[in-house]
């Protein structure tokens, strides 16, 4: 998993954001154990305080539980996983949109453009 940070926003809202989307796109699937805080950190090369406050907030959002001894491990709800996906799509959209308005181009535009874009992909 790659953490690459900005400078604009606090480090361990980042983190949150990369382990979020690392679990609702799979990289970590239901039920699995995560690595510990220090082998996070240190892939993410930041403090092990900062990567246990990211997680802690995770497990506050429902996507983590701690076992004692076991460790961290991911939601085994995938209903609670699929709605943060959605969460996360809709946030993205809504940013598409706006920045596509700030072009002058309205929704069905957008939309065209993104369904234009989906064909070279294909």
């Amino acid at each position: 998993m790659d953490f690459i940070f900005d400078n604009d926003r606090p480090i361990y809202v980042q983190l949150v954001e990369t382990l979020r989307t690392a679990i609702v796109a799979g990289e970590y699937a239901p039920g699995a154990r995560l690595p510990s805080v220090r082998e996070l950190s240190v892939q993410a090369k930041v403090n092990p305080n900062t990567m246990q406050r990211a997680l802690t907030q995770l497990e506050d959002d429902g996507l983590v539980f701690t076992e004692r001894t076991n460790g961290k491990f991911v939601t085994r709800e995938k209903d609670r996983i699929n709605k943060v996906k959605s969460a996360i799509a809709a946030e993205k959209a809504r940013a598409y949109l706006k920045e596509t308005a700030r072009l002058g181009l309205t929704p069905a535009e957008a939309v065209a453009c993104l369904n234009e874009c989906r064909g070279e992909n294909e």
